[in-house]
């Protein structure tokens, strides 16, 4: 499992695009062909997946089970042309695909597990317990930051976005992985030293700015990019990836620059960071595209609480 978010090694590996795919890059008379120990949901699902991707039902070759799976050989070639020797056609139920924005080929419903929402609420309860042991002791006085909370949300679940992004573009593997992190802590630190040598724009500007990449990455999607050329790719992907990054931590480094109490306000986006980490897992249901959306509104949400906060202040003052 990839330890920065829900997916596996080999999740993009038979997408119902990864397939499509392959389908497209066989020579003239090409067949595909996998085979693996497949559960019945796995099965039906791969099968489905050739079924959509070649316009035809596979050829299935079923062996002896093992432990509640059966080897299966799933073969098939484009609409209208025979595999050579088939004797068995897969007409078993199907089961919709998995796809590049959900793939989660092992996942029987588009659903969070109920062992899922348990963890994640052992570890937001753990969470609310060492900010109050650790932070300011008082949540009443976390209170006058909830924006910084929600920018602690819509950022982590950013950065999350991007590494899924990225595994799509170049592969789930670590290095990637390490990679992309290291990406986002430039950015971080390009945001930080520019609002230091920088006179920042007002916070609606850069809020607008932040909204305005976030609906670019949502318009390109990001299948579009793996038709480019490796160089171009990555340059496309990162500047798609790392704007709203880049912008998103000027955000933070204005705002923190006139923080009363840093302890408290960090507290408070270190929890909103945690409750992100968890809102992670709603692309099980939604996909990892839905995500977006959910970052901007968080971040609209914590230009609201800003706003308010602010006025408040003004009024008292």
């Amino acid at each position: 499992m990839n330890g920065q978010s829900n997916l596996r090694l080999e999740s993009y590996l038979l997408t119902e695009q990864s397939v499509m795919s392959a389908r497209a890059h066989l020579a003239p008379g090409g067949t595909m062909s996998m085979y693996n120990y497949y559960s019945n949901h796995l099965y039906n699902r791969y099968a489905t997946t050739m079924l959509d991707a070649f316009g035809q039902a596979p050829c299935s070759q079923v062996g002896p089970p093992l432990g509640g799976r059966r080897l299966a050989v799933l073969t098939d070639k484009p609409a209208g042309e025979t595999v050579p020797n088939c004797t068995t056609v897969w007409h078993g139920a199907q089961v919709a695909p998995a796809t590049d924005d959900h793939p989660f080929p092992y996942l029987l419903k588009n659903t969070i597990p109920s062992s899922y929402v348990w963890m994640l609420a052992l570890i937001l309860a753990a969470s609310l317990i060492a900010v109050w042991l650790f932070g300011s002791r008082s949540f009443r006085k976390m209170g006058g930051y909830i924006d910084l909370a929600f920018m602690g949300a819509a950022f982590l679940l950013l950065e999350t976005k991007n590494i899924v992004q990225f595994a799509l573009l170049f592969g789930s593997t670590w290095l990637v992985n390490a990679l992309v992190t290291v990406a986002i802590l430039v950015a971080v630190y390009l945001a930080v030293e520019t609002a230091r040598h920088v006179k920042l724009p007002p916070p609606v500007v850069l809020y607008a700015a932040l909204i305005a990449s976030l609906v670019l990455t949502w318009l390109i999607p990001q299948d579009d990019l793996l038709t480019l050329p490796i160089a171009a790719r990555f340059l496309a992907g990162g500047a798609l990836a790392f704007a709203p990054v880049f912008i998103a931590n000027l955000i933070f480094a204005q705002r923190f620059s006139d923080v009363e109490t840093t302890t408290t306000a960090f507290a408070a986006n270190l929890l909103g960071a945690m409750v992100g980490g968890a809102l992670e897992y709603l692309a099980l249901i939604t996909g990892y595209r839905f995500l977006l959306i959910l970052v901007g509104v968080l971040y609209a949400l914590a230009f609201l609480f800003r706003t308010l906060r602010y006025r408040s202040l003004a009024q008292s003052a």
